[in-house]
C-alpha cells in the first residue's frame, strides 16, 4: 500500500510538473504573440503612408509618372509585407498609364515600364489570384506590349469574375483588336521525360498459344530511360480581305532517348484560308502534310485537309472542332498505307478566375491495306486546373480511349476474335507561380497510362513524367 501511495505520488508531482511547463510555455507564446500583435499595430497599414496618399492622388489627377516616383521606393523597401498589396497595384496601374503617354518611337521606355506593370501586378496575383481588377489590368498590360496569348488567357479569366456590362464590353473591344491584329504566332519549348516503359511493350514473357505456352525468344521486357523532349512552332497570317487570312505554318516536336531505338520526331505544314464569320465564330480549311520519322529513319508520310472552327458559346466558354482526313504512306511496311479520319471537339470552361475545366470527345478512323489492323478509336478527356493563394497551380486530368479491330488476331486472340483494346491515362500537374525566369517557371507533370487488350503481348503499363517550362503571366 505504501509504494502504491508512493507511486501515485510520484505521477501526480510529474503531471504537475508538465501542467506547470505547459502553463509557462503557453504564457510566454501569450506574451510573444501580444507582443507582436503590438508590434504590428504601431507599424501604420502602407496604404495610410503619406506618400501612398499622395501618390493617389496623383493618379485621379493623371500625373502617373509623378506617382510611379513616389512608388517604387516603398515597392522596393516593402518587400515582405503583407500589405503591399495597395502599393503593388497602384504602382502597376501608375506604369501602365504612363507608358500610354509615351510617344509610339519610345519602344524601350514604352517596354520598361510595361514590364514593371507586370512585376508589380504578377507579384500580386501570386498569393491573390482572384482578384480580378488587378488580373485586369495585367491583361491590358499584356495586351499593350503585344503580348496577345497572355492577355487572351487574362481576360478570359475576368470574364468569369463576372465583371460589369461596361467592362465586359471593352474587354470585348480588346479581344477584336487582337483578333484583327493578329499576324504571327510562335511557341517552344522543352521538357526532361523519364519514363518507365519508353517502348509501350507489354511485360509479358509467355504466350498460350492452343493452351500451350511459349517463351517469347530474346525477351527484354520495358525499357526505361531519360529522354529530352522538345516542340515548337510558327504561324503567319496574311491578310487578303476584312475577314480573310491566308494561314501559313509549321509545327515540329522531338523525343529523344539514349540510343536511337526510340526516338520519335514529327514535321508538319499547313496553309489555307482562315474566316472569320462572326465576332465569336471563326473557321480555317487548311492542306496539311507531316513527316514521322522514328529511331533515325523516316517512318511515315502523311497528306491531307484539316477543317478547323472555334467558337465562344458564352463568355466563359470557348468550342474548337477539328476533323481532319489524310493519306498514310509507310516508307517500308506499306501493307499499312491507308487513309486516316480524325474527328475532335473540345471545350474549355473558365467558372472562376482562378478555376478552369477542359474536355473533349473524339473518334478516329484507320484504314490500312492489311484487314487486321483497320481499327476505330473513341476517346473522351476530362481535366481541371486552380490558382492556390500559396502561388501553386495544380491540374488534373483523366482519359479513356477504346479501339477496336476489324480483323482476328491469331495467335494473339484466340478463334478468331477481334482484338479490343482499353486506354486509361491520368495526369497531374504542378508549378509554382512565384518561380519564374524569364517569364517560364517549371512544371512537373506525372502521367499514368495503361492499356488492357484481348490480344497478348498488346498490354503494357508505363509511368512517365515530365520536367517542362510554361510561360506564365
Amino acid at each position: 500500500m505504501r509504494e502504491s501511495a508512493r507511486e501515485r505520488a510520484r505521477l501526480t508531482s510529474n503531471a504537475m510538473k508538465k501542467t506547470i511547463l505547459l502553463i509557462i510555455c503557453i504564457t510566454i507564446f501569450a506574451l510573444a504573440h501580444l507582443t507582436a500583435g503590438e508590434a504590428f499595430a504601431a507599424r501604420p497599414h502602407l496604404s495610410k503612408d503619406p506618400k501612398v496618399q499622395a501618390a493617389r492622388g496623383l493618379l485621379k489627377q493623371r500625373r502617373y509618372t509623378e506617382a510611379l516616383e513616389l512608388l517604387r521606393p516603398i515597392v522596393r523597401e516593402s518587400k515582405g509585407r503583407a500589405d503591399r498589396t495597395d502599393v503593388l497595384f497602384l504602382a502597376g496601374l501608375s506604369a501602365i498609364e504612363a507608358s500610354r503617354r509615351l510617344p509610339p518611337a519610345n519602344v524601350e521606355e514604352i517596354t520598361a515600364l510595361l514590364d514593371e506593370a507586370i512585376a508589380a501586378l504578377r507579384d500580386i496575383l501570386i498569393t491573390q489570384p482572384g482578384l480580378v481588377r488587378v488580373r485586369l489590368e495585367l491583361a491590358r498590360a499584356f495586351f499593350y506590349k503585344q503580348e496577345d496569348n497572355l492577355s487572351r488567357q487574362h481576360f478570359d479569366r475576368v470574364l468569369a469574375g463576372k465583371p460589369p456590362k461596361a467592362m465586359v464590353s471593352n474587354i470585348n473591344r480588346f479581344l477584336r483588336i487582337m483578333r484583327a491584329r493578329r499576324r504571327w504566332n510562335a511557341y517552344f519549348g522543352f521538357s526532361i521525360a523519364p519514363d518507365t516503359n519508353i517502348g509501350a511493350v507489354s511485360d509479358s514473357e509467355v504466350i498460350y498459344i492452343f493452351d500451350l505456352p511459349f517463351r517469347r525468344n530474346n525477351f527484354e521486357g520495358a525499357s526505361s530511360g531519360l529522354g529530352f523532349v522538345f516542340w515548337g512552332g510558327f504561324e503567319y497570317q496574311h491578310p487578303l480581305e476584312k475577314r480573310l487570312r491566308l494561314r501559313v505554318g509549321t509545327d515540329i516536336s522531338r523525343r529523344e532517348y539514349e540510343g536511337s531505338r526510340f526516338d520519335q520526331m514529327t514535321v508538319s505544314l499547313h496553309a489555307g484560308p482562315r474566316w472569320w464569320m462572326s465576332p465569336n465564330t471563326e473557321m480555317s480549311l487548311l492542306a496539311s502534310a507531316r513527316q514521322r520519322r522514328s529511331g533515325g529513319f523516316v517512318h511515315s508520310h502523311e497528306f491531307g485537309v484539316r477543317y478547323e472552327l472555334e467558337h465562344r458559346l458564352t463568355r466563359r466558354i470557348r468550342l474548337s472542332g477539328r476533323a481532319s482526313w489524310h493519306e498514310r504512306n509507310y516508307e517500308r511496311d506499306k501493307h499499312f498505307d491507308g487513309p486516316l479520319l480524325d474527328l475532335a471537339l473540345v471545350g474549355s470552361w473558365v467558372l472562376t478566375p482562378t478555376l478552369q475545366v477542359r474536355g473533349g470527345i473524339g473518334y478516329a478512323a484507320d484504314n490500312p491495306e492489311l484487314l487486321r489492323s483497320r481499327n476505330r478509336s473513341r476517346w473522351g478527356r476530362l481535366g481541371a486546373s486552380i490558382a492556390l493563394p500559396l502561388g501553386f497551380t495544380v491540374g488534373a486530368n483523366a482519359e479513356l480511349r477504346t479501339t477496336n479491330y476489324k480483323g482476328s488476331w491469331p495467335p494473339f486472340t484466340p478463334n478468331d476474335v477481334l482484338r479490343e483494346d482499353e486506354v486509361r491515362i491520368y495526369s497531374a500537374s504542378v508549378f509554382n507561380r512565384g518561380f519564374t525566369a524569364f517569364g517560364f517557371s517549371p512544371q512537373l507533370i506525372v502521367v499514368n497510362e495503361e492499356r488492357e487488350s484481348n490480344a497478348q503481348l498488346h498490354d503494357y503499363k508505363r509511368t512517365r513524367a515530365e520536367l517542362r517550362f510554361v510561360r506564365q503571366f
